[in-house]
């Protein structure tokens, strides 16, 4: 798709979930949930995932608990998932690896 605001199906959803082990689509989002050994990696995750997100102009839901980190990710103006989902998921998996 060149047009990564672009809501995508079902059945391309489906098929982009293989590539982020950990997030499932859920209520119409990606859903992933993250245990850090402590709050300060957990912050320091959410501080580096917030750089990303601004850069690309595309801002996660989250919530966080001491060491969890919850997201939820979907573009409002596409009322559902994008390509731009995906690669703000992918780019959290490689930032929480790090951590």
């Amino acid at each position: 798709m060149s047009n990564k605001r672009q809501k995508l199906t079902i059945q391309e959803i489906e098929k982009k979930l293989s590539s982020i082990p950990g997030w499932i689509y859920a209520n119409g989002k990606l859903h992933r949930e993250y245990q850090f050994p402590d709050f300060v990696r957990a912050f320091g995750f959410m501080s580096s995932a917030a750089l990303v997100a601004e850069s690309m102009n595309h801002h996660p839901e989250w919530f966080n608990v001491w060491n969890k980190v919850v997201i939820d990710l979907n573009t409002h103006d596409a009322s559902g998932l994008t390509e731009l989902d995906f690669t703000l998921a992918q780019k959290m998996e490689s930032l929480a690896a790090l951590k």
